[in-house]
């Protein structure tokens, strides 16, 4: 069984626990509620398999709180993670800016690849759902980015969601296999 860390980082109130609730089908939350450092939510994709053998799929999703008091944490958060989604509220303006510092500490000091990064501009319930072109500066421009609009369209974000999910469960199966192979050779 393959098992994958991915880590919902971003500004406080960009939507990041409404999200991982409507990914994983857990409950809703109807109240806004900071959430306190992390919540940790387990679950397995049905169309989510290891490419080669068929096998399925577990998956921790890190639901990371936005605030800055809680950095100090943020080194334990990241050890061992295999993917970041970084959610920002496209409606705010300072969220462009923040993310930048999120893709820095989260994807670049972890050495990740941009392909286990996943950005989401996350429109809230009333917000419209205006789509409009998102100037986001290098190196942000070169991730994948993908809106989410759980009113209008909330299948668009889950399809989003598999694929990268798929991404990344290829890439730990291969890095698998790369151990897998060293230690026999």
């Amino acid at each position: 069984m393959l098992k994958a860390k991915i880590l919902f980082v971003g500004p406080c109130e960009s939507g990041k626990t409404v999200l991982a609730n409507f990914l994983t089908e857990s409950s809703d939350i109807t109240e806004y509620n900071p959430t306190q450092g992390v919540r940790i939510l387990e679950f397995e994709n049905p169309h989510v398999t290891s490419n080669n053998k068929g096998t399925g799929c577990e998956f921790e999703l890190w639901d990371c709180g936005g605030d800055p008091k809680f950095e100090s944490c943020w080194p334990a958060l990241m050890k061992d993670s295999h993917g970041v989604v970084i959610i920002f509220n496209a409606d705010i303006p300072s969220h462009l800016k923040e993310i930048e510092m999120w893709y820095s500490c989260f994807v670049q000091q972890q050495f990740l690849q941009d392909t286990q990064c996943l950005l989401i501009a996350h429109h809230k319930p009333g917000s419209g759902s205006d789509k409009g072109n998102l100037s986001l500066s290098p190196p942000l421009n070169k991730l994948k980015l993908v809106h989410s609009n759980l009113e209008d369209d909330p299948e668009e974000i889950r399809m989003e969601f598999i694929k990268y999910l798929k991404n990344i469960i290829n890439s730990v199966s291969e890095s698998r296999d790369r151990e897998e192979m060293s230690i026999i050779t």
